[in-house]
């Protein structure tokens, strides 16, 4: 496979070459199944439009499915950097956002998705139904034609040169903290968490991903898209995650072996699967957020499948450590991945810490970023010397398994002394019945400057939790305010909003005075 020195669009075209009538994609959404022959006549098709357009970046806004695949694939091809772009809440500002970051004008999207978000056009926007219902009989033929062209020639078509450190995608960061940053990941970046996740997880061409996870997020983009295409495997897409039910049928149906997933969409899955359900399933690997040790028995016991839980950010491409079969540590982040470097350093100090001390989680190796596009400072400031900060805490045991900490963030100062919010919610979902969620948040004290607080998807008997709460947690830590929502804001990712959860609590504090 050529390591980490691939073009992946390159490589896609040798695969397909390989693999010709198994089926890249099946699209349950769109009903649509893809072989690899017409994946690439579709995406080479898809080139010769795209071309027309003069920005060197194409904006992409499509759910999971083979249209965004070939979307991806045919950007490539035509000397194009894909921009992913996040449609799950405000998708029209978030179009515009990318447009203004990265400078380009044109987007690739499709009017059922517009109709389905409630998303208005935005100048720009093309719809993919369009343009390649438009394409005419000569041009089908000519992309058919091309496609039987050998590998290397139909490769040099796309244009001089190319290097494994060039921009194969620009994605964004979740922005649950403050404004996304436009992080610019190479083929060399994603190539290699690829391969290395590949060879992590036993992965082979008999596999068949369950491809649920957007591909406007990293976890999706790597693992669920380009991972399984590198390795020739069979795509199962569905386009929405959240629809629980529907997912788990597909599971069912189309007997996949890995499912990839954060611990909020599995949760789902679960309470909608039947006995027998996941019996197809090898492997459920969870991430973006931690997994609760309930949800873990509960696979392990109601379907004998094993969850391994990982650890990545979207500037890592996003892997860098997991828990795989053979060496799984639950409650851990597992061990770092082959050709992946992590080191422990002091918040304050940044000097390397020893097996078992505390602090900052700094990660090198060829998943690391290019850099965040227009933004050289903050770049600056996240990567020196090739080690970048995850802005995350963590510690590695004795036996080289990494454990989260949280993020630095999300501790807060109480009284002069650091209190981490991940660790009271830790303390707290133990205590709590599975199906009520919580989030501990940071808000105003006028004596000690910062609280916990915390919000519940479900009213509970708080004395009797805070007294439970109080032979396992400092005193600072207790939380002070209990409050009540419907439901956690989420991110597209599953993933807990904090910003609008914190606004959320703080508003109702602001009531209640």
């Amino acid at each position: 496979m050529g390591g980490c020195l691939m073009l992946l669009h390159h490589e896609f075209v040798r695969v397909a070459k390989r693999f010709g009538d198994k089926l890249a994609f099946v699209d349950r959404s769109m009903q649509r199944e893809v072989t690899y022959s017409r994946a690439l006549i579709g995406a080479l098709l898809a080139a010769s439009k795209f071309r027309r357009y003069e920005d060197g970046y194409l904006g992409v806004m499509l759910p999971t499915s083979v249209a965004c695949g070939i979307s991806i694939l045919g950007a490539l091809m035509s000397g194009k950097v894909p921009v992913m772009i996040n449609y799950s809440t405000g998708a029209e500002g978030n179009a515009q956002y990318a447009q203004h970051k990265c400078g380009f004008k044109t987007i690739i999207t499709a009017r059922a998705l517009l109709e389905k978000i409630n998303c208005p056009e935005v100048e720009g926007m093309v719809f993919i139904e369009d343009l390649l219902g438009q394409a005419t009989a000569a041009q089908r033929l000519r992309a058919a034609a091309k496609s039987r062209l050998p590998a290397n020639l139909l490769t040099r078509s796309f244009g001089a040169g190319g290097s494994s450190d060039d921009t194969v995608i620009v994605l964004f960061t979740s922005g649950s903290e403050k404004d996304p940053k436009a992080v610019q990941l190479s083929h060399k970046n994603i190539g290699s968490n690829a391969v290395a996740s590949m060879q992590a997880y036993g992965c082979s061409s008999e596999d068949r991903m369950m491809a649920i996870l957007p591909l406007f997020h990293v976890f999706g983009q790597t693992t669920t898209f380009w991972l399984p295409l590198l390795a020739g495997m069979t795509i199962v897409t569905y386009a929405n995650p959240l629809e629980f039910k529907n997912v788990a049928a597909v599971i069912r149906e189309e007997r996949p072996t890995l499912v990839v997933g954060t611990p909020y969409f599995l949760m789902g899955y679960l309470k909608q699967a039947s006995a027998g359900d996941f019996d197809s399933l090898r492997l459920a690997v969870a991430g973006a957020d931690k997994v609760p040790a309930w949800l873990r028995r509960a696979y392990l016991k109601e379907h004998d499948v094993e969850v391994f839980e990982g650890y990545g950010t979207t500037e890592t491409s996003p892997v860098i450590s997991a828990n795989v079969p053979g060496a799984n540590r639950p409650g851990s982040i597992g061990m770092p991945l082959p050709g992946v470097d992590v080191k422990i350093t002091g918040v304050d100090s940044g000097d390397e810490l020893p097996k078992g001390s505390e602090g900052k989680i700094l990660v090198r190796g060829d998943l690391v970023m290019k850099g965040y596009l227009g933004d050289v400072e903050e770049t600056v400031l996240r990567i020196e010397d090739g080690w970048y900060e995850t802005g995350d805490m963590g510690v590695f045991d004795p036996d080289g398994y990494l454990w989260h900490r949280g993020r630095l963030k999300r501790f807060i100062k109480i009284g002069g002394e650091m209190v981490s919010l991940i660790q009271v919610e830790t303390v707290l979902q133990e205590l709590l019945p599975d199906d009520i969620e919580c989030c501990a948040v940071e808000i105003p004290d006028a004596k000690k400057g910062a609280r916990v607080g915390i919000a519940l998807t479900r009213d509970i008997d708080q004395k009797e939790i805070t007294k439970q709460l109080a032979s396992q947690l400092s005193l600072l830590a207790l939380p002070k305010h209990f409050f009540v929502v419907d439901e956690l804001p989420k991110m597209g990712s599953g993933k807990i909003d904090f910003r609008k959860t914190t606004d959320i609590v703080i508003s109702q504090l602001e009531d209640l005075h």
